[in-house]
């Protein structure tokens, strides 16, 4: 049995000790350099005041225009072109314009290039060199799944200092990426090699799911096999922990030994980011929790913009189903927003967010036993924001299922039951140290992130040494 686990162990360690640096290395950079992405701050802020007066289609005009027979959601934002309905279902996206319901989806680059300017106009963005780089389906950084709604993708380089590049939807004409050099650079050496994320690989999401989870379950296998050859090696010399090696294999087993915790639990957790549900839930409404949270309402309840005053400042208009209901959201700055319900029993209201009983009368129809609505504080061990700021997310505990609920706009935040919860524990707080204790203390939080990848790239380091040592033994004398 020694002798096999020291074989493995030594074979799986020269084959996975370039890995393993990698990650480690890597790891440190994505904590401070995370994937592109565009926050709502971005995109919010590129967005230009609706002009009401071109907006004369009503919303269930809208929806019977783009063909989406279960939209959900309808938002009114305006264009470089003009105003435009943004029609979602749960699985199609649609734009049509306000102005006479008909395709607003972008084919031409002429259309792409207004809209980037215009956006870039409102941020504030220099885009006086804004060209056409790409029109595509794929390329590096727009390979999430998050984007399959919007492909293709016009890519539109400013040309500015920082170089800016802005990925426009074919499909709705927003802007649903931005990036810049630094950010793309520092990711060649963060995420992509952390993730093992070639535009080549993850553009195929199954074999990339696949590929990364038998890789990372393979090192793992490696790693638990070093951590029990290192315990049976120690030895006490003069009440004191040693080694009986010397040299690189000393080195390597002593850092072993100190980092052993570290490295055993982040290898582990690493490989539960691949989870997708083989052992833990994922996290998603069951089809009939989504067929309640989904239900198509009466568009034509919809309160439409001639109903109320539009405020002059309005940036964006949602329309949402909640419940059976239809709010109208009027958002006229990031974190300021009016609510208009429609329907029984929102009819003739007015508020800033939804409030306990509009949330508690929807998870009462998703489970039973269900208690009263609370407000997930900041520091809760099973964090869950809105994307708008200050805005509260409500949390309805219906026995052993938790379903957390964004007040801004009714949306299922999480769904957490038992098996979720711990997934919480087992993959985030152990692969990106996100205990509340350490979230409140950042700067201790950077460090001890810094300092145990360090501990293990040096680890691994060690690994490399002596594998290449035994391949030049094995294969060139």
């Amino acid at each position: 049995m020694m002798g096999a686990i020291i074989l493995l162990h030594r074979w799986l360690g020269i084959a996975f000790c370039l890995l393993f640096a990698m990650w480690f290395a890597s790891g440190i950079v994505m904590h401070f350099v995370p994937f592109p992405s565009m926050t709502e701050t971005e995109r919010f802020g590129g967005l230009a005041p609706v002009e009401r007066t071109q907006a004369v289609v009503v919303v269930a005009d809208a929806i019977a225009a783009s063909r989406i027979t279960d939209a959900t959601r309808v938002r009114l934002i305006q264009r470089s072109d003009g105003p435009v309905y943004v029609v979602s279902g749960p699985s199609h996206v649609r734009a049509v314009h306000a102005s006479d319901g008909a395709d607003a989806s972008v084919e031409f680059p002429d259309v792409a290039l207004a809209i980037a300017q215009g956006y870039a106009r409102q941020r504030g963005l220099n885009a006086a060199n804004a060209t056409i780089v790409a029109r595509a389906d794929y390329d590096q950084w727009s390979v999430p799944n998050g984007f399959d709604r919007h492909r293709p993708l016009f890519r539109v380089a400013l040309g500015d200092a920082a170089g800016t590049e802005l990925y426009v939807s074919s499909r709705t004409g927003e802007i649903v990426l931005d990036t810049i050099r630094s950010e793309r650079r520092w990711n060649w050496a963060g995420s992509v090699l952390h993730w093992i994320y070639p535009t080549v690989l993850r553009s195929n999401w199954s074999m990339w799911d696949q590929v990364v989870s038998t890789l990372s379950l393979v090192a793992l296998i490696s790693a638990v096999l070093g951590a029990v050859l290192g315990i049976i090696r120690i030895r006490i010399r003069g009440g004191l922990i040693s080694s009986p090696y010397r040299g690189w294999h000393a080195l390597h087993h002593i850092i072993g030994l100190v980092s052993t915790a570290f490295v055993l639990t982040w290898i582990f957790s690493g490989w539960l980011s691949m989870d997708h549900g083989r052992l833990f839930s994922r996290g998603q409404l069951t089809p009939t929790e989504a067929a309640a949270t989904n239900a198509v309402p009466d568009w034509r309840a919809a309160p439409s913009l001639d109903q109320q005053s539009l405020p002059s400042s309005v940036r964006e208009v949602e329309w949402f189903a909640f419940n059976g209901c239809v709010f109208r959201r009027d958002r006229t700055g990031l974190n300021s927003q009016t609510l208009t319900g429609a329907g029984e029993p929102a009819r003739d209201r007015q508020m800033a967010f939804l409030d306990e009983q509009d949330v508690l009368s929807l998870t009462t129809r998703l489970a039973a036993g269900c208690g009263a609505a609370s407000v997930v504080a900041d520091n809760d061990d099973y964090p869950a924001r809105s994307i708008v700021p200050g805005t509260p997310v409500y949390r309805v505990r219906c026995g052993d299922l938790w379903f957390d609920i964004d007040g801004a706009d009714g949306s299922v935040l999480q769904r957490l039951d038992a098996s979720r919860r711990a997934y919480r524990w087992f993959y985030s707080a152990l692969h990106t140290l996100d205990f509340p204790a350490l979230m409140a203390h950042p700067r201790l939080r950077d460090v001890l992130i810094v300092g145990l990848c360090a501990l293990g790239l040096v680890f691994s380091v060690t690994g490399i040494v002596i594998g290449w040592r035994r391949l030049r033994a094995t294969f060139v004398t």
